[in-house]
């Protein structure tokens, strides 16, 4: 059998760095998220020039696991796509791969992976109905009518499809409701965030990214230089059912890190003012009619939005009257309970007890599961057969995703973002911020009730200026280097004296690459300023990293046995291998008392405290990874070894 391409494709979107994410359209021809840390307004940043295809060599290793595969498995070339079902640009790149297909014949193999956008609603259930029609050997032909219908995704063509077909219906319905498939969904949507795949379509040609829609030349150009590459490894003795493997095995896992955005103004500069509408059944507080409406798109399980809710509490006390705030729902996809937690919300708001169940639910971010949620509509008084109700029946499901769905028209895809009368106003920052376009909005709505303006007409005035640019802005010098004085350190890992005159902690996560990447500076640093320095260790397991927390909690586990930075070194060192199995023999190889180890794990001994981790860090801007703080000093990323020197060379002079 001739050598063949391997095309493996990857439905869906991403999700983004930290805990916020933001959902842009790009003209390049593909979806793009791009990732935020929450107060970060990615309608700032000026849009990046296309790389020419094929330029970037860099190999990624993109395992093809049980994915759906069609093609030889000699293939020479592996090419990865990261794809949505609902997604336009999607649809035109499945028409360039039939192409390819044709062009390539037994040279080419295709893998689809899934990964739906959160903000398409229908593209996880397509997702979930193909993988079901795949267990009776047609997920191609599913997969092929649905980006033939992309207009038609509700369940009742899913249904018709799979007659047509000729599937069992009650075998392929009662798959639907599987558990592996949506577990697989998760995996894949992981993996490619990842990889980076910021887009979609975006495809790993043998591991070489190419993302977009692009023209058809642009891939035969990549594949054509791999077919070479493969050959050459053949001829060499490599089996051709090897090649892929052979090719991604020394690949990067993560795409290398972004050189650091510039410090912003505390107070973003005035945005253009949007079209923002007002559901009549949107949960609002404050005056009926107000000088300045603020509509909110939230999320329950975003740190930052927790962040920004006493800021929410102090506008309401000092402008009373004046101000009224309207929620909307941004769920974000890797925030596994914040939809259901949305749905809750919106149940306790028939009954009258939205803001009641907004703040239990920010209160307790970290138990947001199906019982949690009960016990606080029982705490507010609920009636829990109709609250049950709502959610046993996805009552309000729709409407969740009808708000994400405006969110995203408008730009409001990282959480929090606010619209104050329109203008744009992204993350959870300081009253001050808030204050300053708050005053702003007042002199204007002041200004329109003095020409004779009703004050219930103030807000529908001020609309009329929606798609109208905003005037150019100074520059604003940048902000102070941050300085936290408060941090708690209780119980935290810890190596070097106590009373060293410097104290470096740091917020990591045993997944993520960056953090891996700063391990040896600071090893390098321990050396150079022996005595000198304490290094503590403080836990952020990033969501969408699904065996950072696991790891953290063996870390931790370690630790009460007296081998935490045996672990810690073990587990960077091992980034690809955090499952259970293998921290388990770490264990063993670190000579711990392996009953106490998995009993530690297997009770969630260690969950609380590093929930508490992660909730501190996010209180003291701790929200990306690694994030460090010398003496206080914030100093955020894997920075190279002279950037901590500088802190850590003044800190010691201060001493001095």
């Amino acid at each position: 059998m001739k050598p063949s391409v391997i095309i493996a494709l990857v439905v869906g979107g991403v999700v983004g760095f930290a805990v916020g994410s933001v959902f842009n359209s790009s003209k390049a021809g593909n979806s793009p998220i791009a990732a935020i840390t929450g107060d970060k307004n990615p309608s700032a940043a000026p849009p990046r020039p296309a790389a020419a295809p094929g330029n970037d060599n860099t190999v990624y290793k993109v395992t093809l696991d049980d994915s759906p595969q069609k093609g030889s498995k000699d293939a020479l070339v592996t090419l990865v796509e990261f794809s949505d079902y609902q997604c336009p640009f999607c649809s035109r790149g499945h028409n360039t791969v039939v192409e390819l297909e044709k062009h390539y014949g037994e040279k080419l193999r295709v893998v689809m992976k899934q990964h739906p956008l959160g903000f398409h609603p229908r593209a996880e259930p397509a997702s979930i109905a193909a993988l079901a029609a795949g267990e009776q050997g047609k997920y191609w032909e599913f997969h092929n009518k649905l980006f033939a219908n992309q207009q038609a995704l509700d369940d009742a063509t899913f249904e018709k499809y799979a007659q047509e077909l000729g599937l069992n219906l009650d075998k392929w319905k009662a798959d639907l409701t599987s558990p592996r498939f949506k577990a697989q969904v998760t995996k894949e949507t992981a993996q490619a965030v990842q990889l980076g795949a910021t887009g979609t379509p975006a495809f790993f040609i043998n591991g070489r990214k190419l993302s977009g829609a692009q023209p058809i030349d642009n891939f035969k150009k990549i594949i054509d230089e791999e077919i070479q590459k493969a050959q050459a490894l053949i001829a060499q003795g490599t089996p051709a059912s090897q090649v892929y493997e052979k090719t991604i095995a020394n690949g990067v896992t993560a795409p290398p890190a972004a050189p650091p955005a510039p410090n912003r103004p505390a107070a973003p500069a005035p945005a253009a003012i949007r079209k923002i509408d007002v559901p009549a059944d949107a949960p609002a507080k404050g005056a009926k009619v107000a000088k300045v409406t603020i509509v909110e798109w939230s999320d329950f399980q975003c740190p930052f939005c927790t962040r920004v809710v006493p800021t929410l509490k102090q506008i309401e006390e000092q402008y009373g009257k004046d101000v009224k705030v309207v929620f909307r729902h941004q769920p974000l996809p890797f925030h596994k309970d914040a939809k259901p937690a949305a749905e809750a919300s919106m149940a306790a708001h028939e009954q009258g007890k939205f803001w009641e169940m907004h703040d239990k639910l920010f209160a307790n971010q970290q138990q947001l599961d199906r019982a949690s949620l009960e016990r606080y509509a029982s705490e507010l008084g609920l009636n829990m057969g109709k609250f049950k109700t709502a959610l046993d029946q996805g009552k309000y499901s729709k409407r969740v995703e009808e708000d994400s769905a405006a969110g995203a028209a408008v730009g409001a895809n990282g959480t929090p973002t606010f619209f104050i009368n329109g203008r744009e106003f992204v993350g959870a920052q300081p009253f001050e911020a808030f204050k300053a376009i708050i005053d702003e909005e007042i002199k204007k709505a002041d200004a329109l009730i003095a020409k004779g303006i009703k004050l219930e007409n103030v807000y529908a005035e001020l609309q009329k200026e929606a798609g109208k640019a905003a005037p150019a802005q100074p520059q604003a010098a940048p902000q102070a280097e941050k300085i936290v004085t408060d941090l708690k350190l209780d119980g935290a890992p810890s190596k070097g004296p106590k009373n060293a005159p410097v104290t470096i902690v740091e917020w990591s996560d045993f997944q993520c690459p960056f953090c891996s990447r700063v391990v040896p500076t600071l090893h390098d640093l321990e050396k150079q300023y022996q005595g000198k320095v304490r290094v503590l260790f403080k836990h952020q397991p990033l969501p969408f990293h699904n065996n950072a927390k696991i790891a953290a909690a063996a870390s931790m586990a370690a630790n009460e046995q007296g081998k935490f930075w045996e672990m810690h070194d073990k587990l960077f060192a091992n980034q690809q291998a955090l499952d259970r199995t293998s921290l388990d023999r770490y264990a063993e190889e670190l000579g711990l008392n392996m009953s106490k180890f998995k009993t530690a794990l297997d009770q969630g001994k260690y969950d609380a405290y590093i929930d508490a981790d992660s909730a501190e860090g996010s209180r003291v801007g701790a929200n990306g990874t690694p994030t460090f703080f010398i003496n206080g000093r914030q100093l955020v990323g894997a920075q190279p070894i002279d950037a901590f020197k500088r802190v850590i060379d003044e800190e010691l002079a201060k001493n001095k």
